[in-house]
């Protein structure tokens, strides 16, 4: 995401209130090449120096044009860091398909394919159109057809398998549009937040990272991206993932 070095890399973070989220702004607006950073959440924050917050709803499309809008181009980073386990009533994730309801899939489907995809809608087209600008979106391993081999988690593994689709289809039509800009997708590993809390169970103490360690590591392989990346998905090491 080598942009405009001259004043500074512009970067976002859709989902800066989750924990995954917060450690990304706070460790991009320590750096020194960066000159701003723009704070998305559905509740306002609060900040000093270069973080800029805004507000916006995943559910909302008004809203998501309203605070790209309000950032303007160029952009030169967007890290799309919202996602959703369980249900908002607290169930699941699916063990068996008899587990499976329409209003289930239909939420999860909302939060982790169909926000991010608007989210896509109204930043891409601000996407800086020199340097190496990236759009990231933290996807799940268990979203991989090709890596599934135990089953279960039906409507998050769906969900996620549709994100990776939709930014596979972005890099397509960013390589005509905007031929030097990357969109990925990005698996953080297993992190100590409220959303893998409860699943955590006979996860080794090193494959247990902060959201501060995950986070590190996110930033890493976007910096090592090159433009043959565009389109894949990658784990927190740089490992690329199947689809």
């Amino acid at each position: 995401m080598n942009g405009d070095m001259e004043n500074g890399l512009r970067c976002a973070v859709f989902g800066a209130s989750g924990g995954i989220g917060a450690a990304l702004v706070e460790l991009l607006a320590a750096r020194g090449d960066v000159s701003e950073v723009h704070a998305l959440a559905r509740k306002e924050l609060s900040y000093n120096g270069k973080i800029v917050p805004h507000r916006f709803d995943l559910a909302d499309e008004e809203s998501i044009a309203q605070a790209a809008a309000a950032m303007s181009a160029p952009l030169d980073l967007v890290i799309v860091a919202t996602g959703r386990l369980v249900r908002k009533n607290g169930t699941g994730p699916e063990k068996s398909w008899r587990a499976l309801d329409a209003a289930g899939i239909a939420e999860l489907y909302a939060v982790n394919a169909i926000g991010p995809a608007l989210i896509a809608k109204h930043v891409l087209p601000l996407l800086r159109k020199d340097g190496r600008p990236v759009f990231a979106a933290i996807s799940a391993r268990v979203g991989s057809i090709t890596d599934n081999r135990l089953g279960g988690w039906h409507a998050y593994r769906a969900s996620k398998a549709a994100l990776n689709m939709m930014v596979r289809n972005f890099a397509i039509e960013l390589g005509r549009l905007n031929p030097v800009a990357l969109a990925v997708s990005l698996h953080p590993g297993t992190v100590d937040t409220e959303l893998s809390r409860p699943f955590q169970r006979g996860v080794t103490p090193e494959k247990l990272f902060t959201p501060e360690q995950s986070a590190r590591h996110l930033l890493t392989v976007i910096d090592g991206l090159t433009p043959f990346d565009s389109g894949k998905l990658f784990a927190w090491d740089g490992t690329e993932l199947p689809f």
